[in-house]
């Protein structure tokens, strides 16, 4: 441990229970503890992916090692603060894994403590540009004016439908093949009425609500982004609400819940999928990655659509998009770099095998391809990325933060009748207030 000052070792201290007990000193995780330099393939990458994402990752890494001479050592380690703080440690170490997977929203903190390579020259020549990716998302793997990242998707919250039911609820247009328009609070209101009739039970819509927060936090962002900009500023460190807009969208919200009744106001997620799957509801408000949760029930025909503008006129979708990102590393050499290069590109154009797990690629030759447009109901809501929302550029925001816990905590006790829209916009501000002038870890 002598290579490590004294707050990373304390660092470390949280995040050593992941990927086992560390116990083969050669295994990347252990190189980059101890300062040796990780040698056991051309490749070293760390990623989070399990469940569907990470059999297709699997898959996509198998194809680029049958296609090419490089070898790759792929390691799957913990979701959310574990695995950031992992990554922190070994790239502030100066033993970095050659390639690794961030979420954009998580971006902001490790681009300014100077723990990730730049999107250099090695990349343009690789054909990896600016004009080939979704704007939302090249823009979001920017920070202060440098690219950080290579966006690898774009996974937005979403609304998905029963066909039946809508049908039934006359929601769908004359093809039958997609929701009619709807626009507004009002006739959204009366959409999530008409399914609630048509399904013959006590609710309309579904989401998960008192069991996490972060879908919370979607919700919630997703309807304030469409009245307002972003809660935080400079970095986090300066709060910027719209008390009106924020106090708005409460209200909207507990009218789904509390006013009319027309979603169930406490849900976990086996709430949502119960009523969802077997048609006790018309809309389930959820996330992409949900899709193969649903692709199998049996007698379940559902779609998925980007959500419709509700308190604004411009649609905003919240989400979030996987990244590739080069760790900082003064040892890493030449050939390793030009082999991340090629196996970041290699997986980019692997994009359509990515989007089975419900994913818009971000990666501009895969979203246009006739395969991706073929495929159902991916193809549906590509709209979404072009028009994403992310967390705000802050240390403390992103997937799995300790933020998205205590905003959605507020959003919750709103929901569930416990606050009032007023006292909502009273707790969450001074929440933002308590993480804007709390110092960052690094």
């Amino acid at each position: 441990m002598t290579g490590l000052s004294r707050r990373q070792f304390l660092a470390a201290g949280g995040g050593l229970t992941v990927a086992g007990a560390l116990s083969a000193c050669g295994s990347p995780v252990v190189s980059s503890l101890t300062g040796a330099q990780p040698q056991t393939a051309d490749v070293i990458y760390w990623h989070l992916f399990g469940g569907g994402d990470g059999a297709n990752m699997a898959t996509m890494v198998d194809q680029f090692q049958k296609s090419g001479t490089r070898s790759i050592e792929s390691t799957l380690l913990s979701w959310g603060n574990p695995y950031y703080t992992k990554l922190s440690l070994s790239a502030s170490s100066g033993r970095p894994p050659d390639v690794a997977i961030a979420h954009l929203s998580r971006l902001p903190l490790l681009a300014e403590a100077g723990l990730l390579e730049p999107i250099g020259d090695q990349f343009t020549e690789a054909g990896v540009t600016e004009d080939k990716f979704t704007p939302a998302a090249w823009e979001k793997a920017t920070v202060g004016g440098t690219t950080y990242a290579v966006p690898l998707d774009t996974h937005p919250f979403v609304l998905f439908y029963n066909v039946a039911v809508a049908k039934k609820a006359g929601l769908l247009n004359e093809a039958g093949d997609n929701l009619k328009p709807i626009e507004g609070a009002d006739q959204f209101l009366d959409a999530v009425k008409a399914m609630k009739d048509a399904a013959g039970g006590d609710f309309g819509a579904v989401a998960s609500i008192t069991a996490d927060p972060s879908t919370c936090w979607r919700f919630f962002t997703m309807i304030y982004s469409g009245v307002a900009g972003p809660m935080v500023s400079d970095l986090g460190t300066k709060v910027t609400i719209d008390r009106g807009a924020m106090e708005e969208t409460f209200a909207f919200m507990q009218e789904l819940t509390q006013g009319q009744k027309l979603m169930p106001a406490n849900s976990t997620a086996t709430t949502s999928s119960t009523l969802f799957s077997q048609s006790r509801v018309g809309f389930l408000f959820d996330g992409v990655w949900q899709i193969p949760t649903y692709r199998d029930v049996e007698d379940l025909e559902f779609n998925v659509v980007p959500f419709p503008p509700l308190l604004g006129e411009k649609p905003a979708a919240y989400a979030d998009s996987h990244a590739l990102v080069l760790p900082t590393s003064s040892a890493r050499s030449g050939t390793r770099t030009s082999d991340a290069v090629r196996f970041v590109k290699g997986l980019l154009d692997q994009s359509e095998t990515w989007a089975d797990g419900g994913h818009v690629p971000a990666w501009l030759p895969s979203q246009n391809s006739s395969e991706f447009k073929k495929m159902d109901p991916q193809s549906n809501y590509t709209e979404a990325a072009f028009n994403a929302v992310y967390d705000p550029a802050a240390w403390y925001t992103g997937a799995g933060s300790d933020f998205q816990v205590a905003m959605g905590s507020v959003i919750a006790s709103v929901l569930t009748g416990g606050t009032d829209p007023k006292g909502g916009v009273e707790n969450m501000t001074s929440s933002l207030e308590q993480f804007s002038t709390a110092r960052p870890p690094v």
